[in-house]
């Protein structure tokens, strides 16, 4: 679903050229919330949700928020979730806007120990998966949505070449695969970090390491961002073609395959590029009432929304995220050529908190020398 550009996989979206509606009242432009504070005397109509650039949602939907509420949702995407989160930092107490939008589990302690939210408990929230809810107890921050960070190939590729696709993490290390992989720098990209996650959760705090020594040997090549993986070096993408990409292994989403079939002209019957299910880690977006919010009662009414079924329906063909609202039917083009990920690798906010900046500096020395 970058550091995180989480690009969660509606920044697919983004590369391939598709437009998406960032709000019903506009995007950019000021940050003011509105025609008041929302917390006295002139109430303001206008609510304003801070994001990274791969927030996208239906203008039905969005109108749909400001008929039931009264509000006009304004975003304001601020680059990828890591930069709008340094924004919000930095900002910290005089925020760009009403809510945040975007801050996943490989980065939710920089938000929470900078303090950046007011609590509140959204209503429907215990009909959200108990598996996303990381803060139950303090409710600083809302889950939202989950996305798989997994390895894709090129199909074609391999069937060219009568070469299986690597299935798990331990193959990617083989001789067979040996050139084949680009993956995302782990200190600059979301999908690089969740990577290296997921090797950290697979081979624990020691073997990691050893790990990554093998997958540089095997020729790991390390670019800077998902845009530039995915898009300019891996050949099974639409705009890996254009740029003549010629590396078949790519670490992206598992909602990846389903973006390549929606637009591409004809679509096709088929998906030109697959997912290796045994090198996933799962990645957790959330949203907070951002400390010091202009419009606070709207943020609230936004959370809200963000957790109801018109919006948690609406993400999958949007964002390419799984809802985390229970019982939210997911659309066919989405279950059908997107991969199904049953156990993918996961860690605890707490331990990602304590190891993750040592672990980037381990992972630079070892692979970007």
């Amino acid at each position: 679903m970058s550091t995180t550009r989480k690009m969660t996989a509606a920044a697919i979206t983004a590369a391939l050229g598709v437009s998406a509606l960032a709000a019903c009242g506009g995007s950019g432009g000021s940050a003011s919330s509105g025609d008041g504070d929302g917390k006295g005397g002139s109430p303001s109509k206008t609510v304003t949700l801070v994001s990274h650039d791969s927030f996208a949602a239906s203008a039905s939907v969005l109108k749909q928020f400001t008929r039931e509420t009264g509000y006009t949702v304004k975003v304001l995407k601020s680059g990828d979730a890591g930069e709008a989160l340094n924004k919000e930092i930095l900002t910290k107490g005089s925020p760009q806007g009403d809510v945040f939008f975007g801050v996943d589990n490989t980065l939710l302690s920089r938000a929470l120990d900078n303090g950046l939210f007011t609590p509140y408990k959204a209503k429907g929230l215990d009909q959200v998966d108990a598996g996303a809810q990381v803060d139950p107890d303090k409710n600083r921050v809302t889950p939202i949505d989950t996305g798989d960070i997994c390895v894709n190939y090129d199909k074609k590729y391999f069937a060219d070449k009568k070469l299986a696709p690597p299935r798990s993490f331990d193959d990617l290390i083989k001789p067979q695969y040996k050139n084949l992989l680009v993956t995302e720098n782990a200190a600059t990209s979301s999908p690089g970090l969740g990577f290296l996650l997921g090797t950290a959760a697979q081979y624990g705090d020691d073997g990691w390491q050893d790990y990554w020594k093998k997958l540089r040997a095997n020729g790991v090549q390390v670019v800077d961002s998902w845009d530039q993986a995915y898009n300019g070096t891996f050949s099974g993408s639409a705009g890996g073609k254009q740029a003549k990409g010629d590396r078949p292994l790519v670490v992206s989403y598992a909602s990846s395959p389903p973006v390549e079939v929606l637009y591409a002209e004809p679509r096709p019957k088929e998906a030109p590029t697959g997912v290796s299910t045994g090198t996933c880690f799962r990645q957790t977006e959330f949203a907070g009432l951002l400390g010091g919010a202009k419009n606070e009662a709207g943020g609230k009414a936004l959370l809200d929304f963000l957790i109801s079924k018109p919006f948690q329906a609406d993400m999958p063909l949007n964002m390419f995220v799984n809802p985390v609202v229970k019982d939210i039917e997911l659309p066919e083009l989405f279950t059908e050529f997107g991969a199904t990920v049953d156990t993918p690798e996961t860690m605890a906010p707490d331990k990602i908190a304590a190891h993750r900046e040592q672990w980037i500096q381990s992972w630079s020395s070892l692979v970007v020398k």
